[in-house]
């Protein structure tokens, strides 16, 4: 690696921090996309996909993409020209869902909510009332706001308008509770780069044989032909038929990644996200700082505060790279240079990050001319990491 790049904090929406050991198993030798030892470890990885998405789908793969291409394989297989969708919009990423079905060719219900507010699943009922979409699509943590949505409604009004259930989890997955074939989500997918703390460039996805069914009753092809969700299955299922070469090194690293995540235990992991979420949340309130998530809603791994009046968001984040190391990311769309986002997710959610960040934050704060008592975010932060704090 080039020594001019810095190993740095990173405490924004993702990539999280990578585990030494993700590092040390992405530089095993390289096979052929065909050796037999490679598809025997693409078996064990989509084993404990299953298991980290709750799900027995035998369609459990990694595609080879970012989360993005995830995103576009949920939708365009599972589209055909003309078909209707409704993709409930509170934020960035969820417009992205909608842009790609209108690229598809698919009637787009959009239903919009105020960025910084989850969907009221009253409303989706009301407006899907005798109606029947193909496919009802979600973000379930939407990390341009740091709200995080309940799908078990959604859910329930998907399987009553007989829609597929589609449900981004990129931010969400391996950080917090998501029981994907309890809830009867039909197609989920996820990122690499976050709470499954494995470098960018893979986008873990599940679909259901429901799922299935419909991409293989389509009348038109898929859009795509690298995402065609019924030629890379062939290549991770039994048939082993070459579609693409896999990213051989990622998959070591994902693979590793998994290992870690099983050791630690899955609920022990979200535990550890929420644990250390509620501690920065406490800190941040404790400086003054606004959250823009209702408390009810907001993600384990990603906090979002409003940019105090009169302070350059630019230059705080520039200082807290350049002086403590540390990334934190800006606002989207409406909310640029308007709001702080700071993630917590797989490996960077420590609570030694969390009083770091609070203890460089402060300092930044004061130099910017906002007022808080010496030592307030990092006191309310260990006070919430309490053995009595956290059982309350």
């Amino acid at each position: 690696m080039d020594s001019s790049l810095p190993q740095r904090i990173l405490l924004g929406p993702g990539p999280s921090v990578v585990d030494p050991r993700v590092y040390r198993a992405m530089s095993a030798p390289i096979t052929g996309h065909m050796d037999p030892r490679f598809l025997a470890l693409m078996k064990d990885v989509r084993a404990k996909l299953r298991r980290v998405f709750r799900a027995d789908y035998e369609v459990t793969i990694p595609i080879s993409g970012t989360g993005s291409a995830g995103m576009e394989a949920a939708l365009v297989n599972f589209l055909e020209p003309g078909d209707w969708v409704c993709v409930l919009s509170a934020g960035f990423f969820a417009a992205r869902m909608a842009d790609i079905a209108h690229r598809a060719g698919a009637r787009v219900h959009l239903i919009e909510t105020e960025w910084g507010l989850p969907t009221d699943p009253e409303r989706v009922a009301r407006e899907l009332a005798g109606k029947h979409p193909k496919v009802l699509a979600v973000v379930h943590g939407e990390t341009s706001t740091g709200v995080m949505q309940p799908l078990e409604p959604l859910a329930q009004i998907a399987r009553d308008s007989g829609a597929l259930f589609v449900v981004d989890t990129v931010a969400t997955l391996g950080g917090t509770p998501i029981e994907v074939q309890k809830l009867g989500i039909d197609v989920c997918y996820s990122g690499s780069q976050k709470c499954l703390g494995c470098p960018p460039g893979l986008a873990p996805i599940t679909a259901s044989e429901r799922a299935m069914e419909v991409l293989r009753a389509r009348k038109t092809p898929v859009q795509s032909w690298y995402l065609d969700l019924s030629g890379v299955e062939k290549y991770w299922g039994s048939e082993r038929a070459y579609h693409h070469t896999a990213p051989i090194s990622l998959i070591y690293a994902l693979n590793e990644a998994l290992n870690l995540i099983e050791e630690e235990g899955l609920e022990a992991r979200w535990a550890r996200h929420a644990r250390n979420m509620a501690a920065l949340n406490a800190g941040l309130a404790a400086l003054g700082l606004e959250a823009l998530a209702p408390p009810e809603y907001r993600m384990p791994m990603l906090a979002t505060v409003r940019v105090p009046a009169g302070v350059d968001d630019a230059r705080v984040r520039s200082r807290l790279l350049d002086r403590f190391n540390i990334e934190i990311a800006g606002g989207l769309g409406p909310f640029k240079g308007k709001l702080w986002r700071v993630g917590l997710m797989g490996s960077s959610s420590t609570e030694a990050n969390v009083l770091l960040l609070l203890a460089a934050l402060e300092m930044l704060l004061a130099e910017e001319g906002v007022m808080s008592a010496r030592g307030a975010g990092v006191a309310a932060a260990q006070a919430s990491m309490t053995p009595e704090a956290v059982h309350a």
